[in-house]
């Protein structure tokens, strides 16, 4: 129930949620999928939590993970962050919190220290889902922030299409060739032409990073 409860209120927060119902499940969903962040429960069945976590960190892969969990004891936080968690986080917890954590681990992640992302006069507020141009609010659709968001969470390098499906779909459902193209064009049109660059064959990346 709390795993539903939590997946549905991530996706209302505009996140795209997998959900691993069991250990197995999770280690197979992360050797297939390139996830920006990991939460997870370790009272998990087929397995513990903690070997998934050996599991992922063995393959080096630096995906964020935050654990969440009803074991409270010191020692069990500490064997989890030793295992190579982000964060700990017990329950119950207020879902406010647990975003907050989420955006934390992404930005140390991505060696970010300030919370709001800026390029040029664009600045966008993850905590808020907010961006601006030149101080004036600006309207996003759901799925041209999540553009925006991949944009500008890669500065300094070329995004491939294939990845900003990933992130603005989470990998479900059919995609149509030319979607990514849609939303890159509004988001010219909204925060400026010379905004983003097309990169031909490969994706995009924003104007004045090399």
């Amino acid at each position: 129930m709390l795993g539903d409860a939590v997946a549905a209120a991530l996706a209302l927060d505009g996140w795209q949620v997998d959900r691993a119902n069991d250990a197995a499940a999770a280690r197979g969903a992360l050797v297939d999928h390139a996830y920006t962040a990991v939460l997870l429960d370790l009272g998990l069945p087929q397995g513990s939590g903690l070997d998934v976590l050996t599991a992922l960190r063995a393959r080096y892969d630096t995906t964020p993970v935050l654990i969440v969990t009803a074991r409270d004891q010191l020692s069990d936080r500490i064997r989890g962050l030793d295992a190579g968690a982000d964060d700990y986080l017990v329950k119950p917890f207020p879902f406010d919190e647990l975003c907050a954590r989420l955006r934390a681990v992404l930005r140390r992640s991505q060696g970010r220290v300030a919370p709001i992302l800026r390029h040029g006069e664009i600045v966008l507020d993850p905590a808020r889902r907010a961006v601006t141009r030149a101080g004036a609010p600006v309207r996003l659709s759901v799925h041209e922030y999540r553009t925006l968001l991949a944009l500008m969470e890669s500065r300094g390098r070329v995004v491939g299409r294939d990845h900003l499906e990933d992130r603005v779909y989470g990998g479900s459902g059919t995609i149509e060739s030319n979607t990514i193209a849609v939303y890159v064009h509004q988001l010219r049109r909204k925060l400026g032409e010379q905004l983003i660059v097309t990169v031909h064959g490969y994706g995009y990346r924003l104007a004045g990073d090399a």
